[in-house]
């Protein structure tokens, strides 16, 4: 019996009928996806509102008598899944406050005899108010389970754009802006599935857009303005231009172990600048390198001697969408891959961690103050993102900012973000933190996501599943 995962950590399940405990009282849904991480259409949608998927292998229920209360059951009967489906998403949201605030959350499997197969607790939920919790997926002839643990801080809509379920626009109310006149016709939506005009986004949330959906944004918004009557009032002056927001391709997190030297391969990622985590347990010499078309070694992203190491560093997939890694350790490892969307945010409150990292900085100017406590070198990235439009590339860093050895303190000038902070060489424990903070000459407060409007076509049902 396995219980326990971590975000991250996957295991083998019988391929056999499921039940699935999601606990929590959060609105809980399953997507049908194909192996590109989209579903067929809105029939690949099971929630409370179409509780049973076409298939009859994929259902929704209240939890039954002696379950704890808001518990919902997903069954998946994984022996009838159709073939064209590679994954079936456990997902959560909320309509009020964030996931952090859903105490317990967390999903149990159980296998036929009622035995539990494996479970995984969300213990970092933030701001987020829908997740991709978990995903029973198709591998080497059966079926495995993830810890997923993938946030979304503009909600449903971010989470259904990523995975291709209907946002197309309708009527909404916006008591804050004047109306358009009504056209002749309506113009077609964003292929892309881009927000609905007018929307007013956080950093973050733009952030967390693709190239596509930002470039449908600003057609939209280009379009509404140049049909907005003469005497409407202009767009605040607060919200910033979407074409600048760009840092690097969204993707589901990939998760690889294993044991000792080995080659990584990632396939079907789309092309840019990624987060590689690596953690290994055990002693001795650990190196990462990425490899070209002909297996050439890169520059060393990891190149270190301490025991039990973890970090993370950047990497850049090939047009192709396939990252390879040459890894040199002694011990059990994992590597995930991850979007840069994910690093970690830089605040107010003091950051602590060991080893190599990847940080954000989405607020006005202010300087950051290190704490290095290792024996050997402290190197530091910053990379301006404000301006750069290209996903697939970052702009240069130019020198290092910080290059020290040893232990020390370090305060660090910043400018406005968004921008990353890359601590390429860390090999030992380290805290960070923002001092003297400015406001953001866009105006807004990143650290506080607006409310979105609610969407319509399958994810405005899926919304209004509960009522």
């Amino acid at each position: 019996m396995l219980t326990g995962l971590i975000k991250g950590d996957n295991a083998f399940v019988p391929t056999a009928a499921l039940r699935v405990a999601i606990r929590s009282g959060v609105d809980v849904a399953a997507l049908l996806v194909t192996e590109q991480g989209r579903v067929r259409g809105d029939a690949d949608i099971v929630f409370h509102g179409a509780p049973a998927h076409s298939s009859g292998a994929v259902r929704l229920s209240r939890g039954a008598d002696g379950d704890e209360e808001g518990t919902v059951r997903l069954d998946a009967d994984l022996t009838g899944v159709e073939e064209g489906i590679a994954r079936v998403l456990v997902v959560a949201s909320t309509e009020e406050g964030a996931l952090r605030d859903a105490h317990g959350l967390s999903v149990e499997v159980f296998g036929p005899d009622g035995e539990t197969v494996v479970a995984y607790e969300v213990t970092d939920a933030g701001s987020e108010t829908a997740m991709v919790l978990a995903e029973l997926y198709r591998r080497s002839g059966g079926w495995k389970f993830r810890a997923v643990g993938q946030g979304y801080v503009d909600g449903l809509t971010g989470l259904a754009v990523d995975h291709g379920v209907d946002v197309g626009e309708g009527p909404r109310e916006d008591p804050e802006r004047i109306p358009a006149p009504a056209a002749p016709a309506a113009p077609p939506a964003a292929p892309s599935g881009a927000p609905a005009q007018g929307m007013r986004l956080t950093r973050d949330q733009l952030l967390d857009m693709t190239p596509d959906q930002i470039r449908a944004l600003a057609r939209n918004r280009t379009q509404a303005q140049a049909e907005a009557p003469v005497a409407a009032s202009p767009p605040p002056a607060s919200q910033p231009d979407p074409s600048v927001w760009t840092c690097g391709p969204v993707f589901a997190p990939r998760t690889v172990t294993g044991r000792d030297n080995d080659v990584i391969t990632v396939k079907d990622l789309p092309p840019g600048p990624v987060m590689v985590e690596l953690a290994v347990k055990g002693g001795g010499y650990t190196g990462l390198w990425p490899l070209d078309d002909s297996n050439a070694k890169g520059r060393a992203v990891v190149n270190s001697t301490e025991k039990d190491f973890r970090g993370r560093v950047i990497a850049s997939v090939p047009e192709h969408g396939r990252l390879r890694l040459r890894l040199e350790a002694s011990g059990t490892w994992q590597v995930r891959i991850l979007p840069l969307s994910e690093a970690r945010r830089l605040t107010e409150d003091r950051l602590e961690n060991w080893g190599p990292d990847v940080l954000l900085h989405t607020r006005g100017t202010a300087d950051v103050a290190f704490r290095y406590k290792g024996s050997s070198n402290f190197i530091v990235h910053v990379y301006g993102l404000a301006g750069h439009t290209d996903p697939t590339t970052l702009p240069s860093p130019g020198r290092a900012a910080v290059n020290e050895i040893g232990a020390r303190r370090e305060t660090l000038p910043l400018p406005e973000g968004p921008l990353l902070v890359y601590l390429s060489v860390a090999e030992g424990p380290w805290d960070a933190r923002l001092k003297d903070v400015r406001p953001h000459s866009g105006g807004q407060d990143a650290g506080s996501p607006t409310k979105l409007p609610a969407p319509r076509g399958a994810l405005d049902r899926l919304r209004r599943a509960k009522r």
